[in-house]
């Protein structure tokens, strides 16, 4: 069994610590506790893993978040993967810091990546676990917020909240999305964890 987790991001230094960039954040941390790390490929950073008996593909689009389905169509064809053993990993802003969301079809709630990745396969048929950013900006300033560095309070919590994610993944290659939805959607207070 062969399953697809895409991280979403921006290639470049001056993406890597931006909350538009949880996507990579987590594949990296995932490598680098594998003892592994990304070689650059046809449109992404890959690596390949094995967990109880299946073959992971990790991959980080290279194609800046807006064209993202290139990379995904790309590698499904490539590696034989059926779409149902995809998930998508994103930053959300309509949900609070931390939280982690998984849905296996859905819409692409503002999210360009999304967009793009629907468009491409032509279906919004395709699992996705949403890690909330929050919506902590004043109105115009969205770009920058989305594009801007954790604050120092977000930073003590990311960690965990990363490990939890790959968690999710893992689960969602063994057991199916279904009860990984059960076991991992769940709501995070920063104020309630900072206390």
């Amino acid at each position: 069994m062969k399953y697809l987790i895409t991280g979403m991001g921006n290639p470049g230094q001056d993406y890597s610590e931006t909350r538009h960039n949880i996507g990579f954040k987590v594949l990296d941390a995932w490598a680098k506790a594998s003892n592994t790390f990304f070689l650059h490929k046809r449109y992404a950073d890959i690596v390949k893993l094995k967990f109880k008996g299946r073959i992971i593909v990790l991959i980080k689009p290279m194609t800046y978040m807006n064209l993202s389905g290139k990379a995904v169509r790309y590698w499904l064809i490539k590696e034989k993967i059926p779409v149902e053993n995809m998930l998508v990993i994103v930053d959300d802003l309509a949900l609070p810091f931390g939280t982690i969301r998984i849905k296996s079809k859905g819409s692409d709630g503002g999210h360009n990546g999304l967009t793009d990745i629907i468009s491409t396969l032509q279906s919004q048929k395709f699992n996705r676990l949403r890690f909330g950013i929050g919506n902590k900006f004043s109105h115009g300033r969205q770009v920058n917020f989305v594009l801007g560095k954790w604050s120092p309070e977000e930073t003590k919590f990311l960690d965990e909240r990363t490990d939890k994610i790959i968690k999710a993944c893992k689960s969602f290659s063994t057991i199916g999305i279904n009860r990984t939805m059960n076991l991992f959607n769940e709501k995070f207070n920063i104020d309630e964890k900072s206390v």
